[in-house]
C-alpha cells in the first residue's frame, strides 16, 4: 500500500493523502481518498468515484474545496482524486506555462519527447491509481465511477467513453468537451501528441 501522509476525521469517515512510487509515471504521485464510515466498518467494500481535476490543481482541491465528503459519507462512497500531472520530471520548460507541463497533464498518455516517459496520466488513472487503491483500500471495484471538472472533465469523458466495462457513471463539469478545437487542447495535443491531428 502507499505511504499514508495524513488522515483526518471527516463526517464520520477518514479523509486520506497518501503518496507512491507510480511505475506508469517513473516518479512519486500524490493521491487523496475519502473513506466513508462505511468503508471503515469491518469487511465492508463500498462504491467509489474517481475526481479528475482541472488545470493548475492538485489531489488536495477537491477535497479541500468541495465539500462532497458530506455526501460521500450520507451515500457510503469513497472519493478518489489523483494529481493532475506529473512533477519533478525535470522536463525542460513543464513549469513555464499554467496550462501545459505541471498542473496540467490533460489525462492523456504523451507519445511526444520529452514528455513520453513521464507523462502517463491515461494509463495512471486507468489502471495503476484504480489497481493500487482496489488492492489496498476497502473499495468496490465493481463499482467505479469517474467525474471531473474542466480539463478533468475531459479526462472523464475520455476514460469513461472509452472504457465501458471499468466505469459504470461519468459525469463532467464544464469540460473541456472539444478539446481539438480549444487553445487549451490544441496546445496540449500538439504538444504532447505531435503536431499530426490524426493521431490526435
Amino acid at each position: 500500500m502507499p505511504e499514508l501522509l495524513s488522515s483526518h476525521a471527516c463526517h464520520g469517515g477518514e479523509q486520506r493523502f497518501y503518496r507512491h512510487d507510480s511505475s506508469t509515471i517513473g516518479l512519486p504521485m500524490r493521491f487523496a481518498v475519502y473513506l466513508p464510515p462505511q468503508a471503515l466498518q469491518a469487511n465492508a467494500k463500498v462504491p467509489a468515484l474517481f475526481y479528475l481535476a482541472g488545470l493548475t490543481c492538485t489531489e488536495e482541491t477537491f477535497p479541500m474545496k468541495a465539500g462532497a465528503q458530506r455526501f460521500a459519507a450520507q451515500h457510503g462512497i469513497a472519493l478518489i482524486a489523483p494529481d493532475t500531472s506529473p512533477r519533478g520530471a525535470g522536463v525542460p520548460g513543464e513549469s513555464a506555462a499554467w496550462d501545459f507541463g505541471v498542473g496540467a497533464g490533460f489525462y492523456v498518455d504523451a507519445t511526444r519527447e520529452p514528455w513520453a516517459q513521464h507523462y502517463r496520466m491515461y494509463s495512471y488513472v486507468r489502471d495503476e491509481l484504480r489497481e493500487t487503491v482496489l488492492a489496498g483500500l476497502p473499495i468496490d471495484g465493481a463499482r467505479l465511477g469517474i467525474f471531473g471538472h474542466s480539463m478533468g472533465g475531459h479526462g472523464a469523458l475520455m476514460l469513461a467513453l472509452r472504457n465501458p466495462q471499468i466505469y459504470r457513471s461519468v459525469s463532467a463539469f464544464a469540460p473541456i468537451a472539444a478539446p481539438m478545437r480549444c487553445p487549451w487542447g490544441k496546445k496540449a495535443f500538439s504538444g504532447y501528441l505531435g503536431e499530426n491531428r490524426e493521431t490526435w
